[in-house]
C-alpha cells in the first residue's frame, strides 16, 4: 500500500493509535473505527500530564536549542498524522534551517508519559513514528529522541534503528488494512483486559458474536 500515491489525508491514522494497537488491536479498532471511548483514571491522568506540555506555538530558546511544543506532524508515506509533545531543535551544522534563525538544527522529539517505562515497546514505537514524520517533513536524519515518564521523572533515550522503523511501517500497514475494511478484530481475552479503559464497552464475552456497535444498536432497538 503506497500512501504517497493515494495521499488522501481523510484516511490518515492517528500516530497515537499505535499504542492502542500494541496493547490490544480490538481496543484500537473500538476507538478509531467504531468511535467508542471511555475515560478512566489512567486516561485522565495522561490528559493532565499532556496539558502541561501541549501549549501550541510556544517556542523557547535554551542554550543551543529551540524548544517547540505541540508541533503538528504527518507522513504521506505512512499515512499518519499527529502532534509531538515537544521537539527540541538542537544546533548542528548538519541539520536543517529554521525560519527566523541563522543556524541549522537537528530535531529531537520528546514524548511525555504517565507512570514508568513499559515492558512492551508501544511508547518507543510511537516516538519512532514521530521521528519518521519529522524526517519526511524536514528532509533530515533524526537519530534519537526521548521518553519522559512522570513517575521516575527522568528521560529515557531512544535510538531510532532501522529495525524499529520497519516495525512501525508494518504495524501501520496492518492498521490501515483494518481501517479500510472497517473491521474490528477479535482477540483473546486475558488479565490485561482489567487495565483497559474500554473494558465496559468492549464486552469481551460477546465479542465473538458481534461488533460493539451492532450490539449497542440491537439493544437500542429492543
Amino acid at each position: 500500500m503506497n500512501f504517497m500515491m493515494d495521499n488522501n489525508e481523510e484516511e490518515y491514522l492517528m500516530i497515537s493509535g499505535i499504542q492502542h494497537f500494541q496493547f490490544c488491536k480490538r481496543q484500537w479498532a473500538l476507538i478509531h473505527i467504531e468511535q467508542q471511548w471511555e475515560e478512566n483514571v489512567r486516561t485522565l491522568e495522561g490528559q493532565h500530564i499532556h496539558k502541561k506540555v501541549d501549549q501550541p506555538a510556544i517556542k523557547e530558546k535554551r542554550s543551543d536549542r529551540l524548544i517547540v511544543r505541540a508541533l503538528p506532524i504527518k507522513s504521506s508515506t505512512l499515512g499518519v498524522t499527529g502532534v509531538c509533545d515537544v521537539v527540541e531543535f538542537v544546533e548542528n551544522e548538519l541539520g536543517v534551517s529554521i525560519q527566523g534563525t541563522k543556524k541549522k538544527y537537528i530535531p529531537v522529539p520528546v514524548e511525555y508519559k504517565r507512570g514508568k517505562p513499559k515492558k512492551d515497546d508501544a511508547d518507543i514505537l510511537q516516538l519512532t513514528a514521530q521521528a519518521m514524520c519529522l524526517e519526511e517533513m524536514l528532509v533530515c536524519k533524526v537519530e534519537k529522541g526521548y521518553l519522559y515518564y512522570n513517575e521516575i521523572r527522568r528521560r529515557t533515550e531512544i535510538k531510532f534503528t532501522d529495525s524499529l522503523k520497519n516495525k512501525v511501517k508494518d504495524i501501520f500497514m496492518e492498521m490501515h488494512h483494518y481501517f479500510t475494511k472497517k473491521h474490528t478484530p477479535k482477540v483473546k481475552t486475558g488479565s490485561f483486559c482489567n487495565n483497559c479503559s474500554l473494558k465496559n464497552i468492549c464486552v469481551p464475552r460477546l465479542m465473538k458474536k458481534e461488533s460493539v456497535s451492532r450490539y449497542i444498536e440491537r439493544n437500542l432497538k429492543e
